[in-house]
């Protein structure tokens, strides 16, 4: 019989921040994961404290960026890896209009860290920006499928990965822990992304799901170092290759990339990316989203030692340290979980 403190049920971005705490806390785990979810390993991985469409903060962007940095760092430094690229965001705007609307913007308390109150003028003529751009601060680049495939190789070396299918119907309960085939915990914990939909203990959760579709693109041409958003984002990888994305599709809940997604990407990007290209790559994920935009994080009403760790939607780069620490300190110390991400909220 193994003896574990917790057995974690994924291997994306809110596991990899779950194994990470309890690293830190001393706290023995057992990770399982199939590969069935891809939205973490699709993702862009841009962390970015703004929402571009509205210039408005993220939900609590500052205590989200005060642990997601400092772990990511940790990983870096642990693993011996680089996952970590701080990165220029420029948005482009499409009017005087929105020109105005930022620099509004980037007077508020709240906001005057995050957008930069100087207007970049392009002078870059393969990008169409007559009205030019206002940069984001304290932005970056997450890679996070060399992230996750690291950390799973990681994990492999400490034998604490089992790369197979978890049966929820092998699950079995006593007075004073749970069981898994030979593996006795005193608490699971689900981080499964989309895959919660067949998961008995939350599929009742309103974890909507998004898909979402990303190109990877060869653009020799281009020869930028930062992001530009737009109607799209464009985001360089390195070796004249980028990241075109996202789409956000709430019927298909598939990983299959699309023609339909493909087209929209590019009919976007070719509105102001003025020269060839070629189609590297194009994958598609499913995003956790909530219809509160919220994360789903907490206790099973029934079964005291079971707990869910979802809901992360886009933005798991940054929010996935702040929820987990959330988590832990409710599991170990008992203290309060958010409201705002306490699936309490929806019982």
């Amino acid at each position: 019989m193994i003896n574990t403190d917790y057995i974690i049920i994924g291997c994306g971005l809110a596991g990899i921040a779950l194994c990470e705490k309890l690293r830190g806390e001393g706290k023995s785990f057992i990770v399982y994961d199939n590969n069935s979810q891809q939205s973490s390993i699709v993702a862009a991985g841009l962390y970015n404290p703004v929402i571009l469409k509205r210039f408005s903060q993220v939900w609590k962007a500052e205590e989200q960026l005060r642990l997601a940095l400092p772990m990511y760092s940790k990983i870096e430094k642990d693993l011996g890896i680089k996952i970590d690229y701080p990165l220029r965001i420029l948005r482009r705007f499409t009017s005087i209009e929105e020109q105005n609307l930022w620099f509004s913007a980037s007077d508020k308390p709240k906001l005057q860290d995050f957008l930069s109150t100087r207007l970049i003028k392009n002078n870059h003529n393969l990008i169409d920006a007559p009205f030019g751009f206002g940069e984001v601060l304290q932005a970056g680049r997450l890679d996070t499928s060399y992230l996750i495939s690291k950390y799973k190789a990681f994990l492999k070396e400490q034998t604490r990965l089992i790369e197979e299918k978890f049966q929820y119907d092998k699950i079995t309960f006593d007075a004073e822990a749970l069981r898994y085939g030979n593996i006795k915990a005193k608490y699971i914990v689900f981080s499964e992304g989309f895959g919660v939909k067949h998961n008995p203990y939350f599929y009742h959760l309103p974890l909507n799901g998004t898909k979402g579709e990303v190109l990877t693109l060869r653009i020799p041409d281009l020869k930028i170092d930062y992001a530009i958003k737009s109607s799209v984002f464009v985001i360089p990888i390195g070796t004249d290759l980028y990241k075109v994305g996202s789409t956000y599709s709430h019927n298909d809940k598939t990983n299959q990339p699309t023609k339909e997604g493909r087209s929209e990407l590019l009919t976007k990007l070719n509105r102001f990316l003025k020269t060839n290209y070629e189609i590297v790559e194009h994958l598609a994920g499913v995003r956790p989203t909530v219809k509160d935009r919220r994360p789903l994080v907490g206790r099973h009403p029934e079964q005291s030692n079971l707990f869910v760790l979802n809901g992360l939607g886009s933005r798991g780069v940054m929010v996935a340290p702040y929820v987990t620490e959330n988590l832990f300190n409710h599991i170990a110390y008992g203290q309060e979980l958010d409201p705002e991400i306490d699936i309490k909220r929806f019982t």
